[in-house]
């Protein structure tokens, strides 16, 4: 795998193009100056460099839907960019493609909190969705690092995963309806507040995870939840990753399945948090397992601590944990959840990193930890395993950062022989190259290769079908299109 995939070159922009999109849309949904596209053209982990001239920022539907037409009309290639928080180059935009961004449409259109249900416009901040949420009395409990940037558009289109799958699913799971402008301009209004709708097939779930491929989403109906009244929090040592799926299914039995959170971390990601990020051990000496551990209940009257208590007592007697730390307090509790939650900003201030976004079937959770690390150590050997995730949805985030003594070009020079280590095993436990972060650029020459060529032929008719001039993010998620 490189990290600069081959892309086919883009003919120029229409001459006059740009303003064409300013007679049509207004001079405030065009922006063309360098300062102004210059907080378009990031890419979070720097190993692309977008350069596209034009971005364009509609506030409604109708004006994204003429914006499409136009470029439609002219052939010309569109990439829809939500916060920017992207992992995988997902949103990269090149010159002769036009940026689309949705972060003008911001609103919470209308809350409902008898259908437990929230509509909101695509460019809406994550964040700004939970307190909303919160403050009808609800819970959106969609939540990741980012959530204080990234947009529910981009969190639709990546499918984001985060920290609740594990009690209340990935986005897919929270997403009731959409409306979606689609390749041609066209609005398609599937935006119904249903639990049950088996008229046809479920086309929502074309475009959630689509990364942008088929189409835009600009506004979504979001599942909502009661919101917990009662929360509790521990950060446990184990001796063992072994033991780690053993104290989940412990905690989850004893809480009448109340777990709202399970976090795993190695020793390396806690220390990195500690030295670069503010974290602080709460423990006298250093062990080489964390879990964090969360309970929620939305009932009033439940004594949730003492089943928190019975979860840790028991554990501690079989042997499964060696410590752990009981939040007393929501500061506590705040401080322990962000030991994990920071992880990647250490990681960025303590060197470069080999990534990975690996899925395997929970049970084999210890076992891909094991035997990667086993993988990336034969190649180098002083390398520091950053392994954090989620655990009860299999997703690792199995990190590899800089040695000591190392530099830094050295090190990344040796991305694909690692990957290409790490991927293999989870091929082997019947997982997947990306569990949260997506396809985008970075993945997308290996996707063929985890995949049945039935699985591709499906997604490529699917392409064609709604975007047969290739219009909507152009050379991203599929895979190299083969030769005619």
């Amino acid at each position: 795998m490189s990290l600069t995939p081959t892309l086919t070159p883009l003919p120029p922009l229409p001459e006059g193009f740009a303003d064409q999109l300013r007679a049509s849309l207004g001079p405030a949904c065009v922006i063309t100056e360098a300062d102004r596209l210059a907080p378009f053209l990031i890419e979070e982990r720097g190993h692309f460099r977008p350069d596209a001239t034009i971005v364009l920022t509609p506030g409604s539907t109708e004006e994204l839907a003429r914006a499409v037409t136009l470029c439609a009309e002219a052939g010309v290639p569109m990439v829809p960019v939500g916060g920017n928080t992207g992992l995988v180059g997902g949103a990269v935009a090149r010159a002769g493609e036009v940026m689309i961004s949705l972060k003008r449409m911001n609103r919470i259109l209308a809350i409902d909190p008898v259908n437990y249900t929230m509509t909101v416009e695509a460019g809406c901040v994550l964040a700004d969705i939970q307190r909303a949420a919160e403050e009808a009395g609800c819970l959106f409990p969609l939540s990741l690092g980012a959530e204080g940037s990234c947009l529910i558009g981009g969190n639709i289109a990546a499918n984001a995963g985060g920290t609740g799958v594990l009690k209340y699913g990935n986005t897919r799971d929270l997403v009731l309806g959409l409306e979606v402008v689609l390749p041609d301009g066209e609005v398609w209004d599937g935006l119904r507040p249903l639990i049950k709708d088996n008229s046809g097939y479920s086309l929502k779930n074309l475009f959630i995870g689509s990364e942008g491929s088929l189409g835009i989403v600009t506004r979504a109906v979001l599942k909502l939840f009661p919101r917990p009244v009662q929360q509790e929090t521990a950060l446990c040592a184990l001796d063992s990753v072994d033991k780690v799926l053993a104290l989940l299914s412990l905690a989850r039995r004893l809480s009448g399945d109340a777990v709202t959170m399970f976090e795993m971390m190695a020793r390396f990601p806690f220390e990195i948090v500690c030295r670069h990020a503010e974290g602080r051990d709460p423990f006298d000496r250093p062990h080489p397992w964390y879990a964090l551990i969360q309970l929620g209940t939305p009932r009033p009257g439940t004594d949730l601590r003492a089943q928190f208590e019975a979860v840790i007592e028991t554990a501690w007697e079989q042997g499964l944990i060696i410590d752990a730390v009981v939040a007393e307090s929501l500061a506590q509790a705040r401080a322990l959840t962000q030991l994990r939650e920071k992880t990647p900003e250490a990681q960025k201030r303590a060197g470069a990193s080999i990534k990975h976004d690996i899925s395997v079937p929970v049970a084999r959770f210890p076992d891909f930890v094991t035997e990667a690390s086993a993988a990336v150590l034969a190649l180098i050997p002083d390398a520091h395993i950053c392994a954090f995730g989620h655990v009860g949805d299999g997703n690792v985030h199995f990190n590899i950062s800089q040695p000591e003594g190392m530099e830094r070009a050295a090190f990344l020079s040796r991305w694909s022989e690692v990957n290409e280590a790490v991927h293999a095993v989870a091929a082997r436990m019947q997982g997947a190259i990306s569990a949260e972060h997506g396809i985008g650029l970075l993945k997308r020459d290996e996707l063929d290769a985890f995949r049945a060529p039935v699985e591709t032929r499906m997604m490529r008719a699917i392409k064609q079908a709604i975007d047969p001039g290739d219009l909507m993010n152009r050379g991203k998620f599929l895979g190299r299109t083969p030769p005619a």
